[in-house]
């Protein structure tokens, strides 16, 4: 019974050690966040897209946010890629583009289309450099070795007081 519950803890030690030996992302230059949220409102004076057109990155969101307008408005992508639904006066829809979605989208407000309140979202690749790899790659080290040889150590002193009655 004892060795049963010896084999145990070394077990949930060995599993501990693992969960425990996570990445570092280091802070100076490190990779924090690869994802942004940019913001789209509207200028109703106008009726325009403020702003009307935007650069991102695969993994980025786009959020269409505007409150109390006069006017009611949407954003429709002229693919049925994303639509934030039936125009209204206040609005507060995201979509993010995934990896692989990138390119060109064209969007327009449907009621004042013929305003030309259209807007354009380019999508650029997510370029992962080799360095960020590296940074996102780099471990505590010898962290899950220490703790394991810790566990065998700390196991084989318990057992050898179990085997001469100390325990």
């Amino acid at each position: 019974m004892k060795r049963g519950f010896l084999a145990y803890v070394l077990l949930l030690l060995f599993c501990v050690s693992t969960i425990f030996s996570v990445s570092v992302i280091s802070e100076e230059g490190g990779v924090v966040s690869l994802e942004e949220e940019v913001i789209i409102t509207v200028d109703s004076t106008n009726l325009q897209f403020s702003p009307s057109e935007v650069t991102i990155t695969e993994g980025d969101t786009v959020r269409f946010f505007w409150q109390g307008q006069l006017l009611a408005h949407n954003a429709v992508e002229s693919n049925g890629v994303f639509d934030s639904g039936n125009p209204q006066r206040d609005v507060d829809y995201s979509f993010k583009f995934e990896i692989g979605t990138n390119g060109t989208y064209d969007f327009v407000c449907e009621p004042h289309e013929s305003a030309n309140m259209v807007g354009k979202i380019i999508v650029n690749p997510l370029i992962v450099t080799e360095e960020e790899v590296k940074e996102e790659e780099k471990s505590v080290p010898g962290f899950s070795a220490i703790l394991l040889l810790t566990s065998l150590i700390t196991g084989a002193i318990v057992s050898r007081r179990a085997e001469n009655g100390n325990f």
